[in-house]
């Protein structure tokens, strides 16, 4: 049985990985991480998960795993992407999503991707697998669910925001889950 460290210090993403990893995981184990930060100074997704990976890894002498993740809005250009933890200056989910929104005023082309990059970092090498959830950014927040922006993005086929699916309907597809669920297949290949 191994022991994998979940480079996060967000209750929130440890909750919903340990949904998402669950059985997948078979006997080996997910703990939390109660390291430092590392700066987050990658330029994409995989680079930010690949930097909280090796920092979890180097701290714990365990395997580790990490996300970076996000919005890109493509009337924004892609924003808020690699910045969504802090597009509004600061790491306030309230002050992002009003930002967001603000700056879609009049906006009709709403369309967005969730993106999660995961990564693996252990003693032999480095993984990332990219998941992507595409859908639209509403006109108003709605749901009690979720964090971050879900209470602001509906994806596609979906009539509910993100914040309005239940844990395990957002499990079941989320950019998270795509990303995790590809990692898992690398994490079987090489743990068993």
């Amino acid at each position: 049985m191994t022991t994998f460290v979940l480079a996060t210090h967000n209750a929130h993403k440890v909750a919903e990985l340990r949904r998402i990893l669950g059985d997948r995981l078979g006997e080996h184990k997910l703990i939390g991480y109660d390291g430092p930060a590392p700066v987050e100074d990658g330029d994409t997704f995989e680079a930010n998960a690949l930097i909280k990976a090796r920092a979890a890894h180097l701290h714990t002498g365990l395997p580790a795993l990490a996300d970076d993740s996000g919005i890109s809005v493509a009337a924004l250009g892609g924003q808020p992407g690699i910045d969504s933890a802090h597009y509004s200056g600061e790491r306030d989910d309230t002050a992002n999503l009003a930002l967001v929104l603000k700056n879609l005023e009049g906006v009709t082309d709403r369309a967005a991707t969730f993106v999660c990059a995961a990564a693996l970092v252990d003693d032999d090498g480095e993984h990332t697998v990219r998941g992507e959830w595409p859908g639209e950014v509403l006109e108003a927040a709605t749901g009690e669910g979720g964090f971050g922006y879900d209470p602001i993005f509906v994806p596609h086929g979906e009539t509910r925001s993100a914040a309005e699916l239940t844990p395990a309907e957002k499990d079941a597809d989320s950019h998270r889950s795509r990303a995790f669920v590809g990692l898992a297949d690398i994490l079987r290949r090489l743990y068993g």
